[in-house]
């Protein structure tokens, strides 16, 4: 017998292993993958932001910030309002329950 074999253990394959459900996770990683997304809901969590401010900070594009909020209100991480009689700007917070399920989320699979 050769001498390695002894070192090594026999193990036993598991061929019937389920896969994790890692939708979640992978949603918002994926979201997140994005700076100018992780930006935006790190920006989100001190309170409501409207667009022009999130854009002014980022240094982008109001149409740009919009279709990156847009993705985010989509997956429900963040939610729309317009506040008191200032009807022209949307407002922008985070969904914390919604940010609290995907940090979850993603904990699991970081574990």
């Amino acid at each position: 017998m050769d001498p390695l074999d002894r070192r090594l253990p026999m193990l036993d394959l598991r061929m019937n292993l389920q896969p994790p459900d890692v939708g979640a996770a992978a949603t918002a990683a994926a979201l997140l993958a994005d700076p100018n997304r992780a930006r935006i809901v790190r920006m989100l969590r001190d309170g409501p932001v409207c667009v022009c401010e999130i854009a002014a900070a980022l240094g982008a594009r109001e149409n740009n910030v919009s279709n990156h909020l847009a993705r985010l209100r989509d997956a429900g991480l963040v939610r729309a309002s317009r506040y008191g009689a200032d009807t022209r700007r949307v407002y922008y917070e985070r969904d914390d329950e919604a940010c609290r399920r995907a940090l979850e989320a993603l904990g699991e699979v970081l574990r």
